[in-house]
Formats: structure tokens, sequence, C-alpha cells
């Protein structure tokens, strides 16, 4: 009735190791939060590594790190995730279509609600920035892709992990120094970012699956009591 299982989108070999980077994560993201909730300049981290300004980086490089953040605005986001959906039916896994749709859409609104309770702002008080929403989407749709590659190549506990941590840490470094050369973020509000999306995923992922193998035993259970 069913045929054969759908592969999970968080693969079992991952479950232990994500959900534990996930748990650091989430404490990663409070603290900050608690350190900066209020906040509206840099704190000691940030000026350590950079002091924020408008004007941080400059033509040609600029074009690039506008670019890069088009990626994470409501256009280039759509578009992104439409291809990665596509990509996923293409390969036929409705379910990682799915992760992708859901795990985009709860990390963004996990970030949104944080700015707002955190209520860290940089360049003045309309512009909420902790933690970083493009780079929490980027994060986390990368995150969510490699997911995807590491079920379809059938990689261990150990190749899936490493794959997955390098893409989100490629995506994150990529539109994390594109919102702190642009002045949109300070660095910690990237790392917010980032962490948020290592929260998110696994358990979104977790969720989906779970969700989704509930769904098929009860169409399992109905095609039972219709043949007798």
């Amino acid at each position: 009735m069913t045929g054969r299982p759908a592969p999970a989108t968080l693969p079992p070999s991952l479950r232990a190791w994500l959900g534990l980077i996930a748990a650091l994560a989430a404490l990663v993201v409070i603290v900050l939060g608690v350190l900066y909730a209020g906040h509206s300049e840099p704190g000691r981290v940030d000026r350590w590594i950079i002091d924020p300004t408008a004007d941080s980086v400059r033509p040609p490089w600029r074009r690039v790190a506008l670019a890069t953040d088009f990626l994470g605005e409501p256009a280039g986001a759509a578009l992104l995730v439409l291809a990665a959906v596509t990509g996923c039916l293409l390969l036929r896994r409705p379910r990682a279509a799915v992760l992708i749709v859901v795990g985009v859409s709860m990390t963004v609104g996990t970030a949104t609600l944080l700015k707002s309770l955190v209520g860290r702002t940089i360049h003045g008080d309309d512009n909420l920035s902790y933690p970083s929403g493009h780079t929490a989407f980027l994060a986390a749709l990368a995150l969510m892709v490699a997911l995807l590659a590491t079920a379809r190549l059938g990689l261990g506990r150990t190749a899936g992990t490493l794959l997955v941590l390098a893409a989100a840490v490629v995506a994150g470094a990529a539109m994390g120094w594109a919102q702190v050369a642009l002045g949109a973020h300070y660095p910690t509000d990237v790392l917010g970012g980032w962490c948020t999306a290592l929260a998110v995923i696994p358990a979104t992922a977790w969720l989906v699956d779970r969700t989704a193998d509930r769904l098929v035993d009860r169409m399992a259970d109905a095609g039972q009591h219709e043949r007798r």
C-alpha cells in the first residue's frame, strides 16, 4: 500500500550529532540575546572584529556584498526557495521540498520574533538587528540542501555531519560578511543568525519526518481496514 518508505529529511545517522549542535546553537542565541538586549551600539567583540559602518567596503567588493545581500531579500530568497523546491521535486523528494518551505518559514519567523524580543538596534531605533535574518535564511537553506545531499549520497555520520556544517559555514560566512560589510548588522548579529539556523533546522527536519511518518502509518491503517 505505501511502497518503499520515503527517505528521512534528517538522516538517522546524523540525528544525535545535529541534535547536540542544535542545542549548543540555541544556547549561543539565548546568551547573545541576553547580553545585547536593548543595545544600540557594537559590543566589545564586535569592535574587536570590525567597527560596523555604512562604508565598510568599497567597489568592486561592495557590488559583491550587495549581490549577496539580495539573496536574503524577499525576491532573491523566493527565487532560491523556488529553485530548491523544484530540485527536490525533480529528485522525487517531496518530503525534502516540504522541509525547505517549512524550514525557511520557521527560521525566518524565529529570527523575526527574536528581533522584537531582544530589541537590539543599529543605525536608528527602527532597525532591529539581532539576529541577522539574512544570515539565518541562507545558512538554513544551505543546511537543508546539504541534508538532502547527505541522504541522496548515502553519506555516513562523519561525512554527512561535515558536509552539513561546511555548507552552513560557507553560506553563513558569505552572507554574514555581506551584512557586516554593508553596515546592516554587527558581527554578533551574524553569529546569532547562523546559530538560529543551526538550532531551528534539525528540530524542524525531525518534526517533518515524524509528521510524515504518522501520515503514512494512518494511510496504511486505512488501507488495511478497507480490505477487510
